[in-house]
Formats: C-alpha cells, structure tokens, sequence
C-alpha cells in the first residue's frame, strides 16, 4: 500500500530567454507522463510492514493533464496477506497493484486534490480465510496544502484491507516537507488509521524521512517509522510486530 503514498504533486518551470530581444515563455505542456522504479529496506504502509519487515522492489507511471486532473498505478512486492493463515488456508497474493485518480487545483494560497484509490491485491483469496474479508480495497481521498503544510483525509467505501465489518474506516494525516538545500528535504509525519469495528487494529504512526535529490531522475531516502499499534494487532508468522519502530533507506529512478 503505497502511501500516495500521496498521489504525484508537480512543478513546471518557465524559460525566459535573456537576449537583446524579450521572448514569450514556452507554453506548458498539455500534458505529462512519468515512470518510476525503486526498491525499499521495508515497505511500510502508514507504519505497517507489507513485506514482513524485509526488502520490497516498487515501480509505477503518472499521467498528469495540465487541468489539474491525473492517473497512475504503483505496484510493489508484499508478504502480509499469504502470510496470513487459519489452517490450511491462506490469502495467496504477493503483489499489490494501487490504480488511482484525481484532480487538482489552487485556490488563492491552498492547493486542493481529491480523488479515488483502488488497491487491488490480484489472485487473493483472503475472503477464504475464517474471520477475513477480501483484501481489495477501495478509499476516497481528499488534501488540502498550504505552504509546506499538507493534511490528507482517506475514508474507505467497503472492508478495508481484509477486517471484515470494517467500511468507513478513516485514515488522516498531516506531513510537511522542508526544503534543506542541496537536494536535502526533511518530512516529519503522523497520521491515524482508525478501522470501523476493529479499534484493536487502530493505531497512530508517525516518520522522519530525510530525502536526497542525485540528480539525473534518481532520489534516495532514510526514514524512521513506527507506530502505537497494540501488541499483537499486526505480526508475522514469527511473531514480529510489523508496526514496531525502524529504519527504512530506498531508492527511486523517475523518468
């Protein structure tokens, strides 16, 4: 589950010629299209490990129309649905495929987007297993920026993540992004995730992602993530607490 996130927030730079002549700025593109590929130490998803606290390779595309509107999937290997096992029956699928989309626009100072996520866990069979739900799971979202100031309020519209019972369930967020100079940004982040007739799995997570800009597409990250989730709430087959506290490094190629 891709904190998406966020979904992509972009930047378009105008050129102005510096000849004895003023020139026109060239008019923005009318639309944009990115790809992504990467890999984590961990792949954490709002303080949860999705892949048994082990490495996770990740890679998605971005469609962006100058509008304001935009599309994108993301993919990324995970481990905690076939791990998760009554009897002989498990929930199978390994990769989770996120289909999002939106809109977004500015009004004065505060920059808005809202929109629809899909997270989509192919060939799972989490239903099958006794006291769960299908995995896949469908959340509306909506932010609002001001400055380096970002609040995100999710809200699912069925089972979310398998907890059977558990349709409008909440996740709000509040992250901000400091700009450190040299390709440096600092992210603090807290966020809650409440689960409709689970309160034992609601929890709140916090993370400190210091970020690098390589230059050429490439970006590198560190970040310490953890949670206040109830012992027992999320665990591995070995009885690690997945939402323990920890340091994640990733790296990301974007062209």
């Amino acid at each position: 589950m891709k904190k998406i996130a966020t979904p992509l927030m972009l930047a378009l730079s105008l050129a102005f010629a510096g000849n004895a002549f003023a020139q026109a700025a060239p008019a923005a593109p009318e639309s944009t299209l990115s790809f992504n590929v990467g890999a984590v130490s961990d792949y954490r998803y709002r303080g949860i490990s999705q892949s048994r606290l082990d490495t996770a390779l990740q890679g998605g595309a971005d469609y962006a129309h100058k509008s304001g509107a935009y599309i994108g999937v993301w993919g990324s290997s995970i481990k905690w649905i076939k791990d998760t096992k009554v009897g002989a029956n498990s929930g199978k699928a390994d990769t989770e495929l996120d289909i999002y989309g939106g809109y977004k626009f500015t009004v004065g100072d505060v920059g808005y987007d809202v929109g629809f996520l899909r997270y989509e866990y192919s060939g799972n069979d989490l239903q099958k297993v006794a006291g769960y739900a299908n995995a896949n799971t469908n959340e509306l979202y909506g932010a609002v920026t001001l400055g380096v100031v970002t609040a995100k309020y999710s809200r699912s519209t069925g089972n979310l993540f398998g907890n059977v019972g558990s349709k409008g369930s909440t996740y709000l967020d509040l992250t901000a992004t400091f700009d450190l100079g040299d390709g440096y940004t600092l992210a603090p982040h807290i966020g809650r995730q409440d689960v409709k007739g689970g309160s034992f799995y609601s929890y709140t997570d916090y993370a400190l992602t210091l970020g690098k800009d390589l230059g050429n597409g490439l970006t590198a990250s560190g970040a310490l993530i953890g949670t206040d989730a109830k012992k027992g709430a999320y665990v591995s087959p070995a009885g690690k607490q997945l939402g323990k506290a920890g340091f994640v490094v990733g790296i990301k190629y974007t062209f």
